[in-house]
């Protein structure tokens, strides 16, 4: 019974990202917090699912690799859209302005 509300907490967690993600689509920065939080919730979901099997946790390493590399390309993004434009609206620019 104690191990069924193991998998409920991430799949709630992760229901709550793609909710913020749906809804806060205003600004950049908020976009790609949600999107780490449902990162964040997956790889909770991957280390109880590992555990219950009595596997090694060697892919969630991999895993947690991969998603601080796409943290950091979504930062450096942020960062470059701040430096052109000033803000991280997502209506103030326009992609024909390349």
């Amino acid at each position: 019974m104690l191990t069924s509300f193991y998998w409920l907490y991430p799949i709630l967690m992760f229901i709550c990202g793609l909710w913020v993600f749906s809804s806060k689509r205003k600004h950049l920065l908020l976009t790609l917090l949600s999107l780490e939080f449902i990162v964040l919730s997956l790889f909770l979901l991957l280390i109880i699912y590992l555990n219950c099997l009595n596997y090694e946790l060697f892919f969630s390493m991999v895993f947690l690799t991969f998603s601080v590399c796409e943290g950091a390309l979504g930062l450096s993004i942020l960062v470059s859209m701040i430096r052109t434009h000033g803000n991280d609206y997502f209506q103030s620019f326009s992609v024909l302005q390349c």
